[in-house]
């Protein structure tokens, strides 16, 4: 089962709004409480200077006119002063009368409607009482603290719409760095630069910096390790050949010594191409600068080093179309590209094919056309062609399978595009390379 991923930035923010919503129940009790605490501390006193007052001012018996079942407010204070020896006075619970008592201070007295809370002066023969429900003093604490609640609620949308702000904006480093990543390419490994990323990115950075540096350590001993055996191989496949050559010249109708050569010129073959490779990926690494090139001069150089192969097959190898055309680039990764197509054009023409080399330009573009009179490919293995070591099983020759991956990758460091098709004159394969035009 897939494990359920998450935002940890939207986790961040339904906490801090569950958090703000808990803050604002516990604050609103709080503040309830210490607005009890200062309303009780305030009527005690408003009760008990009431009372003093009355009891220095010869007091006579008073009853208040109370309704047990009507709601009053904290400002009802009601007033009885009763006799000890008037037992007309009703002392039950349907009154707020209190026994007699000894001590001065506040009592509370229990009544089927509620709580009274009473401050109370005795004396010899009178008991001053000053009365008021408790539940009064319990409803404004909480009016009082309703009313701190309610800007906070009014306010807490906008306060968590900042936070989410805030936490989208501090976690910006994160998609930068994200896109950073992304934009590079597949063999840009140099060390990522602390830039204004936070602290907290810091150790991860340098960890994949680390990570960058094995692996580029391994990808080029990788590449020296192709390089140094292909090179070590060219010097006894060279000599292999010579001697072949003579034993060919002493035997020439020998079947099995003309099948040897061929083999030992595939390897020379393959040898080359390896070493193209190992050039292509190791200048990768490495930051060479471009100049003005003529698409022109360097695919007739190309073609003067290709002729002999293409004289041997009998093939008309021509150049059907030429426009004087200049692209930015490298040399050497420039002549990779003609080199390989009208090799790979001379090695899958039949004996006494064509070739047709064209250069134009296209919108914007120069185009390298080669066509050829082969077999051609199917169109559904274009993209296969492009993989190294890719061989297609119903060609007769034997090649390595580097040829159109080291032409797709140097065609790409140049900025070009590398397209297939079908030659609609010869009938074989049709490769375009079309790269950004340079006006001289």
């Amino acid at each position: 089962m897939k494990p359920k991923r998450y935002s940890l930035q939207k986790r961040l923010i339904i906490y801090i709004s569950l958090f703000s919503v808990v803050l604002g129940c516990v604050l609103i009790f709080a503040a309830y409480r210490i607005a009890l605490e200062e309303i009780n501390e305030v009527l005690d006193k408003q009760m008990q200077s009431l009372a003093e007052r009355i009891a220095e001012n010869h007091p006579r018996p008073l009853q208040s006119q109370i309704d047990l079942e009507k709601q009053y407010s904290e400002e009802d204070l009601f007033v009885d002063i009763w006799s000890y020896a008037n037992t007309a006075t009703p002392l039950h619970p349907q009154n707020v009368l209190v026994a007699p008592v000894k001590k001065a201070g506040f009592y509370k007295h229990q009544t089927p409607y509620g709580t009274w809370l009473t401050y109370i002066i005795p004396s010899d023969q009178l008991q001053i009482q000053v009365s008021q429900q408790q539940n009064v003093r319990q409803e404004l604490a909480l009016e009082l603290a309703g009313n701190m609640f309610l800007p906070y609620m009014l306010f807490l949308p906008f306060a968590v719409f900042g936070l989410g702000w805030m936490i989208r904006k501090n976690f910006q480093p994160l998609h930068d760095f994200k896109t950073e990543l992304a934009s590079r390419k597949a063999q840009e490994l140099k060390p990522i630069e602390m830039k204004d990323y936070p602290l907290e990115l810091e150790p991860t950075i340098q960890e994949m910096n680390h990570l960058f540096g094995r692996i580029s350590l391994a990808q080029q001993e990788q590449r020296q390790f192709v390089a140094d055996s292909a090179h070590e191989l060219r010097t006894p496949l060279t000599a292999l050949n010579l001697q072949l050559q003579i034993l060919l010249q002493q035997f020439p109708q020998s079947d099995s010594l003309h099948n040897l050569s061929q083999g030992v010129l595939r390897m020379q073959h393959l040898v080359n191409q390896l070493l193209s490779l190992a050039k292509q990926d190791a200048s990768d690494s490495l930051i060479e600068p471009a100049q003005m090139l003529s698409l022109n001069q360097m695919t007739v150089a190309c073609l003067e080093q290709l002729i002999q192969l293409a004289l041997q097959k009998e093939i008309d190898l021509g150049v059907e179309q030429q426009q004087e055309l200049r692209i930015q680039g490298q040399a050497s990764t420039l002549h990779s590209i003609i080199y390989n197509l009208i090799d790979n054009a001379i090695k899958y023409s039949p004996k006494g094919g064509v070739i047709n080399v064209s250069i134009f330009q296209q919108g914007q573009q120069a185009v390298l056309q080669i066509e050829d009179s082969g077999a051609g490919i199917d169109p559904t293995q274009f993209a296969q062609i492009r993989q190294r070591f890719y061989r297609i099983h119903n060609h007769a020759e034997i090649g390595s399978g580097l040829g159109l991956s080291i032409v797709d990758k140097a065609t790409e460091r140049l900025g070009g595009t590398l397209e297939f098709s079908q030659s609609s004159s010869l009938g074989g394969l049709c490769v375009q390379v079309k790269f950004p035009v340079v006006e001289a």
